[in-house]
């Protein structure tokens, strides 16, 4: 195989919000992505702008894609929502020979890869949806609280954004999981539960903050990552919407309609693209973590990196650069089980580790 194809490899959904931030650091870094997505106009444009290579296709189908992924090894997949888009996408990937990433932080599509790990392994090729601030920074920090307490029974994990604003795509994602509820894992086990099932204050920097419950991506990737058998996954907010969401039972079946979500759909649409760059440079972000032992024991620590947007710029660019280098592992991964725990600490922006307890 030659070095040429090697480091041929592809942005789609390169003109969405987050899509546009990683090109923009690709290109930063001296890498040539060959940009692509559904909208012709767009992604000429961008293409024009970094003097780039582009294809335009959409991802309904399979068969729709392979023909386009001739000479690409690498494919990092920026389109959501991926609950739609990805499983297309990754079969692509497997018979067309390339490795496939993506930005997803929804548990559905970390089960789409699992899914189809035999697959990837039988033709070395890699799976690894959630290079980006959805789970990075959260599955490293699973990753070093187990090598601290090898005994953990229970991870708890949380992450406050200060100053920042999520983006359409972001946006458009959680419209899609309205009214479903929210998710732990127990014994080994993915269970349902409320969202918001469990506020509490953790301690940051010396300050306070509020967190409740979601059903974020570790509650999937940190037992792949650890072993840990129960998982809870945290964000921060305030007390008065962690109160709100208490009586969701109420509205859930209301958001599950698409009259409600085309509702939102139409008022997000109509918002901006995602945070400025000014309001994203001041913008910062904490990492929580703790675990615990069947005696009690607990470990907790935290670190503070830039907010999700441009972590994700930054860890996705970081994730392909590694797997071009033949730097990879077969089947499904997760950044912290394939890259090492320390990876998030190889990006611009991320502070040391503070371990508290």
């Amino acid at each position: 195989m030659s070095s040429e194809y090697q480091n041929r490899w592809m942005l789609y959904g390169a003109n969405g919000y987050t899509g546009r931030l990683i090109c923009e650091e690709a290109v930063r870094s001296g890498m040539k992505p060959i940009l692509a997505g559904r909208n012709q106009s767009e992604i000429a444009a961008l293409a024009e702008k970094y003097k780039l290579d582009y294809r335009i296709f959409s991802l309904e189908t399979k068969e729709a894609i392979l023909p386009n992924l001739e000479g690409i090894s690498v494919v990092l997949h920026a389109a959501g929502p991926f609950v739609h888009t990805a499983a297309s996408m990754m079969d692509a990937c497997l018979d067309a020979g390339a490795h496939y990433l993506d930005i997803t932080g929804e548990m559905e599509v970390f089960g789409m890869a699992d899914k189809r790990t035999q697959a990837a392994m039988d033709k070395n090729l890699m799976l690894m949806p959630g290079t980006g601030f959805d789970v990075v920074p959260t599955d490293c920090m699973a990753g070093l609280l187990k090598q601290k307490m090898p005994a953990a029974k229970s991870l708890e994990l949380a992450f406050v954004t200060l100053g920042g604003q999520i983006s359409h795509g972001t946006a458009m994602s959680m419209t899609e999981k309205l009214g479903e509820g929210g998710a732990s894992r127990k014994a080994g086990k993915i269970v349902k539960e409320p969202i918001g099932k469990e506020g509490k204050e953790i301690e940051l920097d010396g300050k306070k903050f509020f967190v409740m419950s979601i059903p974020w991506g570790d509650v999937f990737t940190a037992w792949f990552t650890t072993a840990i058998p129960d998982i809870r996954t945290f964000t921060g907010t305030k007390p008065s919407v962690y109160w709100f969401l208490k009586l969701q039972g109420i509205f859930n079946p209301l958001l599950r309609t698409n009259w409600f979500k085309n509702k939102m759909r139409k008022k997000i649409n109509q918002g901006p693209a995602g945070p400025s760059e000014e309001k994203r440079k001041k913008a910062k972000a904490y990492i929580w973590g703790q675990v615990s032992d069947n005696a009690g024991q607990k470990v907790t620590a935290w670190f503070q990196c830039p907010e999700g947007y441009t972590l994700t710029a930054l860890s996705s660019v970081a994730i392909v650069k590694k797997v071009l280098a033949g730097h990879f592992k077969g089947g499904y991964q997760t950044p912290a089980g394939c890259y090492g725990d320390g990876l998030v600490f190889e990006l611009e922006g991320v502070s040391s580790l503070q371990i508290v307890s």
